[in-house]
């Protein structure tokens, strides 16, 4: 009799631990379903305000997608309730940030910046060129939106950049392979061969690709330019490494 009770408690004990455990997980589902939180502290991951925006500088906006891009290359991106961004940002959006890149299906460019909805301006076109819709759409981030600063990110082992230096043409697409050839001359005649076979070569004319963009940026926008002088915003470059998932932005 004494060990049938002793067994009883036992598995009583036993039943009631599963329920605390299912419990518990049951908890942890539903926390990071409905709330958005940062793993490491446990504060909650807040979509920008026009408080926070005016409040950012173009320093601490860098500052951020850096921070952004090495939490994701260390796999701790932070969690987020995207949903709830849906609902709290359906009324007004206010981004640091508005970044260029490419349209290239490896580096979907909030997801390596660790960003979440309401978190940057996102401008996508194969080969990160500039034409005038970008330059307009990067002043209404800028002057109309409040955005603190342009970064312009290429990557690695591009194809647009191979099919720029292969000369290859195809439709509409040989009008934009045209607005990269010019960074071919950026990179020293020594390197060769000046073709698609040559990674480095690909890569020297990507980084020189981002710089003429940071170029033109300035020199045809007005606008921006004038941004960009009184400090109001910040221009940097970039470029993404698709081996590794790392950015590396330029120091100048």
């Amino acid at each position: 009799m004494k060990y049938a009770r002793k067994d009883h408690f036992l598995r009583a004990g036993f039943f009631a631990g599963l329920l605390l455990v299912a419990g518990c997980q049951s908890s942890r589902n539903e926390d990071s379903s409905i709330s958005a939180t940062n793993a490491s502290t446990g504060a909650a991951v807040q979509a920008p305000t026009r408080e926070s925006q005016a409040a950012t500088t173009p320093q601490a906006a860098l500052a951020e997608l850096k921070a952004g891009n090495a939490r994701f290359v260390a796999g701790r991106p932070l969690k987020r309730s995207l949903l709830e961004a849906v609902k709290v940002t359906a009324s007004g959006q206010y981004p640091s940030a508005v970044v260029l890149s490419c349209v290239d299906s490896r580096k979907p460019v909030e997801i390596v910046l660790d960003q979440g909805i309401g978190d940057i301006f996102s401008a996508r076109i194969a080969g990160n060129v500039v034409n005038d819709d970008i330059l307009g759409s990067m002043e209404f981030a800028c002057k109309l939106s409040g955005a603190k600063l342009i970064a312009v990110i290429g990557h690695s082992n591009c194809g647009a950049i191979k099919g720029a230096v292969d000369g290859a043409e195809l439709g509409n697409l040989t009008g934009l392979l045209n607005k990269i050839r010019p960074a071919m001359n950026q990179v020293p005649a020594d390197v060769q061969p000046r073709n698609s076979k040559n990674l480095a070569f690909v890569d020297d004319v990507a980084e020189a690709n981002v710089r003429l963009a940071m170029k033109q940026i300035r020199e045809r926008s007005p606008t921006l330019r004038e941004m960009i002088d009184q400090g109001q915003i910040g221009i940097v470059g970039g470029m993404y490494d698709l081996s590794t998932g790392e950015i590396h932005f330029f120091d100048k």
